[in-house]
């Protein structure tokens, strides 16, 4: 009994560390233009959205999966047609910052901007 009681607080541990890292990298971001990204936890997944400035209401991300350290699904950016996508890759770097990258045509033609949380 007393290893099923540590083996059930140690699981329930690491579903909440899980979530709570997974929940730390949602917020607020501004991006290099000025314009604030709102990034929250959807659908097991995580989604981005311009919420004020240049390209307001765009969602760049809905629902892109963790893999690994990095977060990575479809992506579409704000000053392109919304048809197009790109191979998204979401990169948490310390301090508040994220890397969000996109890419065209495989890995060949990539861009990427540093956003920085905010309150």
């Amino acid at each position: 009994m007393r290893k099923l009681t540590i083996a059930l607080a140690t699981a329930a541990a690491t579903v909440f560390v899980a979530t709570a890292a997974h929940a730390g990298i949602a917020g607020n971001y501004k991006r290099p233009n000025g314009s604030i990204a709102k990034v929250w936890m959807c659908g097991g997944g995580l989604c981005g959205k311009v919420v004020k400035g240049k390209g307001s209401g765009t969602v760049m991300f809905n629902g892109i999966k963790k893999a690994g350290k990095v977060w990575k699904g479809d992506m579409k950016h704000p000053d392109m047609p919304g048809f197009m996508t790109f191979n998204g890759t979401i990169t948490p770097m310390g301090s508040g910052k994220i890397k969000v990258q996109g890419c065209a045509i495989g890995q060949s033609m990539c861009d990427a901007e540093t956003w920085v949380k905010i309150k």
